[in-house]
């Protein structure tokens, strides 16, 4: 019942119940016109016939129209309209007679003219000569149309038709419509339901597409194929859809932006508060030493000048290694930010390599370690160079830090080694010595981390450095790590090629 129920409120159902409505509707107006106007109409119709063919005969006798053998003529008369004629003389004597029978019930018809004595003869027309009746013969049962008039030359002519045929005429032309009727329903049902197909079709697809829309998705689109109305509200409904998906890109961008602003600012706030406890952290000792040393200056607890001088120096090297933390942390707040802009150029970083090697020879000669390339002498590549010499610089200093003599080897190792995309090239510093602890190895690259607290601080480090180079290589996108080898640590990354 349900699914009889959809169909019918379907556009194809209602095409087609709207189809019968009106075939049916056309026909039983049809019938009812045959029925009630036919019969009219035929008598009308076949007075106006009789009035002629009255007409005719009369210029027949009155010699205005000459015929040879008027007798031959009233024949085909008769015979072409199907009626019976009879033409009398002054004296009452039939001169001419198409039924004998029609001649032995004249009598009864012209008491049924004269007196118009029954209910059911109807005078249709009447003149001074002539009138026209619709009666009915009380024996036979059969209803006539009947003329009688009198001719201009004294004639008397009666003239009776039948009115069987159109009873019968109007009964065989209901049933036909009947029958018509039901096969225009069938034929017409079977054409609605090929044709309502082809206006179905777009309209269900605009309702699919529409529907699609509701779920935010968009990826439809309806296809124009002329400049109909259907066109045109498919044409409404694909920019409706651009429009709306264009407006919710917007939307979801501008809630990306604010997503991220919101995370971008509660990272501020959640490294603020790092910063501010990791400075405290950091600047309490360096503070302490100099409140230390100043106060033991002013108290003159040591008064020689060798004295004196050392604690001097003991302020002056931790105010500038406070000078460098602070240097390097508004660097690295700048670079965690964005808020540095590269100066990307194209430079040979073999020679920036070499040239950090060469500044920082003492400390190679100190640690008593050897220096190895692997390298070509020209790699090119794309960076700004005073951020990687930061990180060349970085990964060098640690690495003469840490170097150590391992099964009788103590080197530091620079390799460049180009990638197989073709598109950069890997930087390893490597250093043989202890390796890093495993939960360290992600450690490192935080902000003030120190493996060694008493060794960083004698060495002037600020754990500042790996941070830096973290916050480099984000900036580019580019890999970068340190990994255990089985004598040693390498720390790498990676830079665009030329």
């Amino acid at each position: 019942m349900n699914i009889l129920t959809k169909h019918i409120k379907s556009v194809r159902g209602k095409l087609l119940l709207t189809l019968c409505i009106v075939v049916i509707s056309i026909v039983l107006f049809l019938i009812i016109v045959n029925s009630v106007l036919l019969e009219q109409y035929y008598l009308y119709s076949k007075s106006n016939k009789l009035e002629s063919v009255y007409n005719t005969i009369n210029l027949y006798y009155n010699g205005q129209i000459y015929i040879a053998n008027i007798e031959e003529e009233l024949d085909k008369t008769s015979i072409n309209n199907d009626f019976d004629i009879i033409i009398k003389d002054q004296n009452d004597v039939a001169v001419y007679m198409s039924n004998k029978d029609f001649l032995s019930n004249v009598k009864i018809f012209v008491e049924f003219w004269g007196a118009n004595r029954n209910e059911e003869n109807k005078v249709i027309e009447k003149t001074d000569k002539m009138q026209i009746v619709n009666a009915k013969d009380s024996e036979t049962k059969i209803n006539y149309i009947l003329l009688s008039g009198r001719l201009d030359n004294g004639y008397s002519m009666y003239i009776r038709m039948p009115m069987t045929s159109i009873k019968e005429s109007v009964r065989i032309s209901n049933s036909f419509l009947y029958t018509i009727a039901g096969i225009v329903i069938i034929i017409g049902g079977i054409a609605i339901l090929y044709i309502s197909k082809s206006f179905s079709k777009p309209i269900s697809e605009l309702n699919n597409i529409a529907k699609k829309l509701t779920k935010l998705d968009f990826s439809h689109r309806y296809v124009i194929d002329g400049d109909d109305e259907i066109n045109e509200l498919g044409a409404s409904i694909n920019e409706m859809s651009e429009k709306l998906e264009k407006t919710i890109n917007q939307l979801r961008n501008a809630n990306i932006e604010l997503e991220r602003d919101i995370e971008k600012k509660s990272k501020i706030d959640e490294m603020r508060k790092s910063f501010i406890s990791d400075v405290s952290h950091e600047l309490k000792t360096p503070i302490a030493l100099i409140q230390g040393y100043s106060e033991g200056l002013l108290e003159n607890i040591n008064s020689d000048p060798e004295s004196r001088n050392f604690y001097a120096e003991v302020i002056l090297d931790e105010s500038n290694k406070m000078d460098k933390m602070v240097k390097q942390l508004l660097e690295l707040t700048k670079l965690e930010y964005e808020q540095r802009e590269f100066n990307n150029t194209e430079f040979n970083i073999v020679e920036l390599e070499k040239e950090i090697v060469r500044s920082s020879k003492v400390m190679l000669d100190d640690k008593n370690a050897d220096i190895i390339f692997d390298t070509p002498e020209v790699i090119n590549v794309f960076a700004d160079d005073f951020y990687i010499s930061q990180i060349i610089t970085n990964y060098l200093t640690n690495a003469i830090k840490h170097v150590k003599e391992i099964n009788g080897e103590k080197y530091i190792k620079i390799t460049n080694t180009l990638l197989q995309e073709g598109h950069k090239v890997r930087v390893t510093v490597f250093n043989t010595g202890d390796n890093i602890a495993s939960e360290n190895l992600n450690r490192v690259w935080n902000r003030f981390f120190k493996v060694d607290e008493a060794r960083n601080r004698e060495d002037g480090g600020s754990g500042i450095g790996l941070s830096i180079v973290r916050a480099i290589m984000n900036n580019y996108g580019n890999d970068f790590g340190v990994e255990n080898k089985p004598n040693g640590v390498e720390f790498y990354f990676e830079i665009d090629l030329k």
